[in-house]
C-alpha cells in the first residue's frame, strides 16, 4: 500500500546549505586565487529546474544515452540487484531516470530520494509516488554529501541499493570520490549495492559542446548562482558582469565551469569585498571522466566491487553495477 499525498511522510530534515553556508563557503572560497565554489550551489529550485532543461537538450549527450543504457539492460541490471531492494536515489532530481529503473526491479521495498532541494524533491517524490501505487515512497531532504540516516519502510528490504545516475560523481575531486564512496559503501552495508552512472573519456569537442550549448541553458544554470549571491546574502554585484565559461583541463580529466569576469570589478558581500580581474574567474564544477579500468581502481579502494558494467554503442557512458565488500 502506498501513502497518498496527503499522508505521505513530510521529508526528514537534514543539513540542506542555508544562507550561512553559502556565506562561509563563499568567503572560504575566494580568499586567495583561483576562486572557487561548491557546484552543489547550483542546485536551488531554479537550478534544478534549468539543469532540467539542460537534460532535454541536442547537446547534452549524457541523459539520453544513460536513459538507452538502462532501457536496453533494464532486466540485466534488474537480475543483479535481485528482489525487494531498498531503492536510495542520490539526488533525485526530477526523477526521470527513476523510471527507468524502477520499471524493472522486482518488488522493490521502498523508494528513497534524497535531494538538496526540498521543493525539487516533493515534486520529484510526488511524481513517483502517482506513477507507482504500491511503491512507498520516503523523500529524505538532505545534502547527500554529508552523513545522514535512511528512513525505515515498512516492507523489510533484502538489500539497500544506492542509486546515483547522471554522473554526478564526476563532481567530486578524485579524492573527494574516493571518501565518497567509501561512505556509501559504508550506509549501503553487508550485501548492499550501487547502480552508478558515470560518463567517459571522449572527444574534447563533444564535451565542451554538452557544457557550454547553443541555446545558452548551462549558461543560464551557471549565471542562476551569482542571482542566488545577490538574493539570499544580499550581494551587491553586477549580474551582466560575469559571463559562463567552459573548459576542458586536460591534466585532470575534467570539464570546468567557471563563471569569467568581464571587467575589473568586486562582488560585496558581508563586509567584505571580493575582487576581480578582468577574466578571473570563479570555478563552479568540475566534471571528471572516468576510463573504464580507473574507475574500477577507485571503486575498489573505497571498499565496492565493481560486478557488472554496461556501455553504449560508441563507448561514451557507461552504468556500473557494484557490490560492498
Amino acid at each position: 500500500m502506498t501513502n497518498s499525498p496527503g499522508d505521505r511522510p513530510s521529508p526528514l530534515e537534514a543539513a540542506r546549505p542555508d544562507g550561512e553556508e553559502l556565506l562561509a563557503d563563499l568567503l572560504q572560497g575566494t580568499r586567495e586565487a583561483p576562486y572557487s565554489l561548491s557546484p552543489k550551489y547550483l542546485y536551488d529550485q531554479r537550478g534544478s529546474e534549468l539543469f532540467d532543461r539542460i537534460c532535454e537538450l541536442d547537446a547534452y549527450y549524457p541523459t539520453r544515452t544513460e536513459l538507452a543504457i538502462l532501457a536496453a539492460r533494464g532486466r540485466e541490471i534488474s537480475a543483479a540487484v535481485g528482489p525487494r531492494a531498498l531503492v536510495v536515489e542520490l539526488g533525485s532530481g526530477s526523477s526521470n531516470k527513476t523510471q527507468a529503473l524502477l520499471d524493472h526491479l522486482e518488488e522493490p521495498a521502498a523508494y528513497v530520494p534524497v535531494d538538496i532541494s526540498r521543493e525539487h524533491l516533493e515534486a520529484a517524490a510526488a511524481r513517483v509516488d502517482a506513477a507507482y501505487p504500491g511503491l512507498e515512497v520516503l523523500p529524505v531532504a538532505a545534502d547527500y554529501t554529508r552523513p545522514y540516516s535512511l528512513p525505515t519502510p515498512r516492507t523489510e528490504a533484502a538489500r539497500t541499493l544506492l542509486y546515483f545516475p547522471g554522473s554526478t560523481l564526476g563532481n567530486f575531486d578524485l579524492p573527494e570520490a574516493e571518501a565518497f564512496l567509501a561512505r556509501q559503501a559504508a550506509l549501503a552495508g553487508s550485501g548492499g549495492a550501487m547502480v552508478v552512472g558515470l560518463d567517459l573519456q571522449k572527444d574534447v569537442d563533444v564535451l565542451l559542446r554538452a557544457y557550454d550549448d547553443p541555446e545558452g541553458v548551462t549558461a543560464a544554470f551557471n549565471s542562476n548562482l551569482l542571482h542566488r549571491l545577490r538574493d539570499e546574502l544580499g550581494a551587491d554585484l553586477d549580474l551582466d558582469g560575469f559571463r559562463h565559461r567552459a573548459r576542458y583541463n586536460e591534466d585532470l580529466g575534467c570539464v570546468e565551469m567557471h563563471l569569467e569576469s568581464l571587467k575589473d570589478q568586486e562582488i560585496r558581500v558581508a563586509g567584505r569585498a571580493i575582487p576581480f580581474r578582468t577574466g578571473q574567474t570563479i570555478r563552479t564544477e568540475r566534471s571528471y571522466k572516468y576510463t573504464l579500468a580507473g574507475f574500477r581502481d577507485l571503486a575498489e579502494r573505497a571498499g565496492f566491487r565493481v560486478a557488472r558494467v554496461w556501455t553504449d554503442p560508441d563507448g561514451y557512458f557507461s552504468v556500473q553495477f557494484l557490490e560492498a565488500v
